[in-house]
């Protein structure tokens, strides 16, 4: 089984989440010296969201990765004012994150159409630079890709995340009887009888030490960072990774879940969860679950049965925790259900939250419309106190 789970790791390759690119815009043009002419700006490079597109379909159409636009026009007699430089733009898919050589933010694309400016045309030549123009920004960038869902499911491997997506959307990821199924991440929808959808990302499977990059790390990991909600994935009866690495309980593995994403991003911990509880088609499930549930819910009585490191700051507090069987369909309605509860409650209080502050803004507003003149330092410092 190891063996076989390293032979399926070097075929991750084949999708690509990250992505190194050389930018350069275009160099302005020439002044008119004697007239007074200015040269054309040179052109920009964007990073424009693109529907259907991948990283790997960008790197096979651009081997050669390097991208730059258009010279500005020089001035001319007939045309003093020289035309800009022709715009290069790269298209990414949606979800990218752009950043430079020293891993700084650009920006990111969160919707198609978005786009981000990496590489800025030099200005064209005038009074001011001699009438020399000024070359284009060179620049190194990288694309990075974090899925957007609503649901991330995190979970080890063989928990049955593949099967589960498929039961409970339109998507057919590979599913096998070994651990590393699932390769590279796989997006499928939940359908309701109103016509809402919810996005689910089925991501590959965690191992101890995912957040120190072991297995597939952090080409898991960042991709639970754009999810709305994560759904635990858990086999009823435990997990064992391969004969060499210790057999996991269902408790011992969601704690293992938990500390890898307080380790790799607390913040992550703040995220609403779920628990799904799978595989409770399998004999003596009834019985493993309800131990399940009694450690879940005084979790102080056991923790002294384990090693610090695997005991997170804080444990996970699921809002439902569902048994379900992703073979036989048993609680998978209910989980569709509690899911999209789940999804909507938070969405309502973040709908609220936005409108106390918006009504709270237009208080603070009239308020010092209607009071005596303050200095323009002092009305910024009350608006900032106060938000």
């Amino acid at each position: 089984m190891v063996h076989c789970g390293c032979a399926l790791f070097r075929k991750y390759g084949k999708f690509i989440d990250n992505l190194r690119l050389f930018a350069k815009g275009g160099s302005g043009g020439m002044g008119y010296p004697r007239l007074g002419g200015e040269g054309g700006k040179g052109g920009d490079v964007w990073v424009v969201a693109t529907k259907r597109m991948t990283l790997k379909q960008l790197k096979d159409k651009y081997p050669q990765k390097r991208f730059v636009a258009g010279e500005g026009a020089n001035s001319r007699v007939s045309a003093l004012k020289g035309s800009k430089g022709k715009d290069c733009e790269i298209p990414a898919p949606v979800g990218i994150s752009v950043t430079d050589e020293n891993g700084k933010i650009i920006g990111e694309l969160n919707k198609e159409q978005d786009r981000i400016l990496v590489a800025e045309g030099g200005l064209g030549g005038k009074f001011l630079t001699n009438f020399l123009p000024l070359k284009g920004q060179r620049r190194i960038i990288h694309l990075d890709l974090k899925l957007i869902a609503d649901v991330g499911l995190v979970g080890f491997p063989n928990a049955g995340k593949s099967s589960l997506l498929s039961n409970i959307s339109h998507a057919k990821p590979a599913v096998a009887d070994y651990a590393f199924t699932t390769l590279q991440p796989e997006l499928g929808k939940i359908m309701y009888k109103d016509f809402k959808q919810i996005l689910v990302a089925d991501l590959p499977g965690l191992i101890e030490g995912a957040h120190v990059n072991k297995g597939m790390g952090h080409k898991f990991l960042k991709h639970v960072e754009r999810t709305k909600q994560l759904l635990f994935v858990v086999d009823v009866s435990g997990f064992q990774l391969s004969s060499r690495t210790p057999y996991r309980t269902a408790f011992e593995t969601v704690l293992l879940l938990t500390k890898e994403l307080e380790l790799y991003n607390e913040e992550l911990q703040a995220k609403p969860a779920l628990l799904a509880v799978n595989k409770m088609d399998l004999p003596d499930a009834q019985n493993k679950f309800h131990e399940l549930m009694n450690q879940l819910q005084n979790p102080k009585d056991f923790l002294h049965l384990f090693e610090n490191k695997m005991i997170p700051e804080r444990t996970m507090e699921f809002e439902h925790i569902i048994p379900i069987s992703a073979i036989t369909g048993e609680g998978i309605d209910e989980l569709k259900n509690c899911i999209r509860k789940s999804l909507d409650e938070h969405a309502d209080r973040e709908n609220d939250a936005f409108h106390k502050k918006q009504l709270l803004n237009l208080q603070i507003s009239n308020t010092v419309s209607h009071s005596e003149p303050l200095s323009r330092n002092a009305v910024t410092s009350f608006r900032m106190d106060t938000i």
